[in-house]
């Protein structure tokens, strides 16, 4: 997968891209904006993942290479994606069943890129992300996957719900984690499999989880604390571990 980077600078253009979440890194913003107009620009990029960094005019002016920045710019970080098929075409040509993580909604860019790190050394052929309602793959996102995202396919999708009806339509398993469910270890998590993980503060949406085949917890200690569930990038890499485990056994 190739990156490439570019400055996008002016209110109505950082406005679109940031509107659009396609692939945008950091967001610059005047000291000297008036504090209305830099909190809506915090907060679309809140919206989409971004980092904020607040500039002196000076800097802007050298980092657009203009003045006619109107006191904000961006980092748009694009991605070459790819289709579903693509993904299950990588799993064909390796004689492997295949094996794709979801991520529903994730906002976190670290999560992200932690997780692809994990989907690439344990075996995922691919992940899919949606274009809407999570980050996309961004160089914050490249540095935390510690380049596993050069080499692991994305796919951005419209509908992360849809998504699953695919996979499922070419006899794909799809799991996702839930609070009350069957333990992972006592799943049997080999054959195509597809694993859905759900965002930061809500999980997985309801319409996603009615659609997934069957739900695995991770079984914890210290239950009734008010440290009850796991980050969402730690979650996905421990169950992917389990898919792993389980996969390598069944082809020995």
């Amino acid at each position: 997968m190739q990156q490439k980077e570019e400055i996008i600078y002016g209110k109505n253009a950082v406005t679109e891209l940031l509107k659009s979440k396609e692939g945008v890194d950091t967001v610059f913003i005047s000291d000297s904006l008036n504090q209305s107009v830099a909190s809506y620009y915090m907060a679309l990029a809140k919206d989409c993942g971004a980092v904020v960094k607040k500039v002196h005019p000076v800097k802007l002016k050298n980092l657009c290479g203009t003045d006619n920045h109107q006191g904000v710019a961006a980092f748009a970080s694009t991605v070459e994606y790819v289709s579903i098929a693509e993904i299950l075409r990588k799993a064909e040509e390796k004689g492997e069943a295949p094996f794709i993580i979801l991520c529903d909604g994730i906002e976190d860019p670290h999560n992200l890129g932690a997780i692809m790190r994990s989907a690439y050394l344990l075996g995922a052929h691919g992940i899919i992300i949606p274009k809407r309602g999570g980050v996309s793959v961004t160089s914050i996102v490249h540095k935390t996957s510690a380049g596993a995202s050069m080499h692991l396919p994305v796919a951005k999708v419209a509908n992360i719900a849809q998504a699953v009806r695919n996979l499922k339509e070419n006899n794909i398993f799809v799991y996702c984690a839930d609070m009350k469910a069957q333990p992972l270890y006592k799943q049997n998590l080999t054959g195509p499999i597809a694993l859905v993980v759900g965002s930061e503060g809500k999980g997985v949406q309801p319409l996603v989880k009615s659609l997934c085949d069957d739900v695995v917890c991770i079984p914890m200690h210290n239950a009734g604390t008010n440290v009850d569930s796991f980050n969402a990038s730690v979650a996905a890499g421990i169950i992917m571990y389990e898919i792993n485990r389980q996969r390598d056994i069944s082809t020995k």
